[in-house]
């Protein structure tokens, strides 16, 4: 497969950003009731399994994947439940983000499909995480725009 240096690019802000929501994901469940657990399991699932796929994109495009960093910076310090929900809607907005930067610079429509498939997967996670934390707005306007 080959993709320009521009969705390559815009490919590993998105692998990135799904190493940082696993690691989101699992912190976050600390600080959360029981009953999240079964979104919050279902989400590292899925950001895992994005993230394996844009590996395999990546490699099969002839670039080296970015690897996770041992750790990620939070908006604010981790306390409570409601930092924890905090966290996780900033994980998915910068989910969000990084596939709508994908959408920006591909042409390709396997490619494109993918990360629309993404962007909209983690709005909806999002929303709910707002929603559970008793956030308003629940959504933006447009996801993924700032």
């Amino acid at each position: 497969m080959s993709l320009p240096p521009e969705t390559v690019d815009a490919l590993q802000r998105a692998l990135a950003a799904e190493h940082a929501a696993i690691w989101v994901y699992g912190l976050a469940g600390a600080f959360l009731p029981a009953a999240s657990g079964a979104a919050l399991t279902k989400g590292a699932e899925v950001h895992t399994v994005r993230r394996d796929a844009t590996i395999t994109t990546l490699k099969s495009a002839g670039a080296t994947p970015k690897s996770a960093e041992p750790g990620y910076g939070t908006p604010q310090p981790l306390t409570n439940q409601s930092s924890a929900f905090t966290l996780l809607v900033a994980a998915e907005t910068d989910t969000v983000s990084a596939w709508r930067s994908v959408l920006e610079n591909t042409s390709d429509s396997g490619v494109r499909k993918t990360a629309l498939d993404a962007l909209t997967d983690a709005a909806v996670r999002a929303m709910t995480w707002r929603q559970s934390g008793g956030q308003t707005p629940s959504t933006p306007p447009l996801p993924g725009q700032s």
